[in-house]
């Protein structure tokens, strides 16, 4: 899990967590509650280093043929 969390940080991973971080923000500033479900969603995405990267969505290809 350490690991997982402090390797392989690219634009989008640090992307994904600014947005995490403002979406936490504007729940407590304008008392929109519902903002924190976006924000823990993309927090889930930064900490297990999950979905689409700058290469797009693009499974791996490894068929020996």
């Amino acid at each position: 899990m350490k690991q997982l969390l402090f390797t392989n940080w690219h634009l989008m991973r640090w992307v994904r967590l600014a947005f995490a971080l403002f979406l936490f923000a504007q729940a407590y500033i304008t008392h929109e509650w519902f903002f924190i479900a976006f924000g823990l969603f993309f927090l889930f995405q930064v900490i297990f280093n999950l979905g689409c990267g700058s290469n797009g969505c693009v499974n791996p290809n490894n068929k020996n043929h």
